[in-house]
């Protein structure tokens, strides 16, 4: 864990409606999206991946290559033992039993990305079997077991987006049965504040990405609003009440929030929706995604600007003193991920603004040195993803 000290600047088209909605929600100072997928110059999904494809096939030896290929696959993963359910867990946290079948997707995926033909192969093979076993149908139905799920179906949904082009009807058939029940159960809500904060953020971002994909209107538009909603409750200097309220883990929490934000913006651009500068108006101040951005940096430059919130001191994690902010996640987690992955997609965002460059000097100081930067909650291998280099 890094102290406040450290330096910070050294398809299935058989879901798809009968009749699509068009009808959009706009909240008070916010721009207004429309919820049309993309017909002309746009895309399904988190990112464009035939465009992606063409572009790292294109570009042999650029770092972005590099980082789709930098973890290799390992054949034992189709040996791992496929799990039938997450499970709740005592205390603090969530159940971890995914991990190893998440990284096999996120690393097998960025590679099939690149061309790795044999990747492409060992991937539709590996979802098939968990498809065929019907991994996590017996999730409980528990806000931090769907939480587990939820983090499992994002890099799943980029998995299939990926292969879905090279897979036979009846695979594409199975995978989609397999996969569309899982993703529907992050609508589920359970009646607290899981149901507004950053676990609803990561369930919107999913039924998006899945809406997007499918050509499913009511699960895209899930993003749409949400994106609004957080804008709305957003304070005037950008942060999240429900987020910095939690003691030492209050940006830990604010960044995982804009980790989904991110998304719901990428996927909406394939959609012509513009997210990324959507805003809301709160005492006389325009908000958008990059007033939050910037808070979220603004505190780790300068803590007491989050003390003030993060003394409610509120499930704060393992630090109980909400004066030693955690800045884990500036490094590497130890397990291959890294959560400034999100990062990669606002670096190269266009056009240009203040706090974009600002978010591309920290992912250059802090996130440069680890890449390919890799998380569930941005999809997968971000790096390979996003990095135009």
């Amino acid at each position: 864990m890094k102290t406040a000290g450290h330096s910070l600047w050294a398809t299935r088209n058989w879901i798809i409606l009968a009749a699509a909605l068009s009808a959009t929600t706009m909240l008070p100072g916010s721009t207004q999206a429309s919820v049309s997928q993309p017909t002309t110059g746009g895309y399904q999904g988190l990112f464009d991946v035939p465009a992606r494809k063409a572009f790292l096939a294109q570009n042999p030896s650029s770092g972005a290559r590099k980082a789709c290929l930098a973890v290799d696959a390992d054949a034992k993963w189709l040996n791992l033992e496929v799990i039938k359910g997450l499970a709740t867990t005592q205390g603090y946290g969530t159940d971890r039993s995914g991990n190893q079948y998440a990284w096999a997707v996120m690393v097998l995926s960025g590679r099939a990305l690149a061309g790795d033909k044999s990747a492409e192969d060992m991937l539709k093979a590996f979802l098939l079997k968990w498809a065929n076993a019907g991994a996590f149908s017996q999730t409980e139905k528990v806000h931090d077991a769907y939480y587990a799920l939820k983090r499992l179906m994002l890099p799943t949904i980029v998995a299939f987006s990926i292969i879905r082009d090279g897979l036979s009807d009846d695979e594409k058939q199975t995978l989609l049965t397999w996969i569309d029940p899982l993703v529907r159960r992050a609508d589920q809500m359970f009646e607290g504040s899981v149901d507004y904060n950053n676990h609803r953020y990561l369930a919107d971002s999913v039924l998006m990405a899945w809406g997007s994909l499918t050509g499913d209107q009511q699960l895209y538009q899930k993003g749409l609003d949400r994106f609004r909603v957080i804008l709305n409750d957003a304070r005037a200097d950008g942060s999240l009440p429900l987020e910095t309220r939690r003691g030492a883990r209050a940006l830990w929490y604010m960044r995982q929030s804009l980790t989904s934000m991110t998304v719901m913006a990428e996927v909406a651009a394939g959609g012509h929706d513009d997210l990324f500068d959507a805003t809301s108006a709160a005492d006389g101040k325009t908000k958008s995604m990059w007033t939050i951005l910037s808070y979220w940096m603004n505190g780790m430059t300068n803590p007491i600007l989050v003390n003030v919130y993060s003394a409610e001191n509120y499930i704060p994690g393992p630090e109980h003193d909400f004066m030693k902010p955690d800045f884990g996640f500036l490094e590497n987690r130890g397990n291959g991920r890294h959560y400034l992955a999100f990062l990669e997609a606002l670096a190269v965002h266009d056009p240009v603004n203040f706090t974009q460059r600002r978010a591309g000097a920290l992912l250059e100081r802090e996130g440069a040195s680890e890449r390919p930067l890799i998380d569930e909650f941005s999809g997968g291998n971000a790096t390979c993803f996003w990095r135009r280099g």
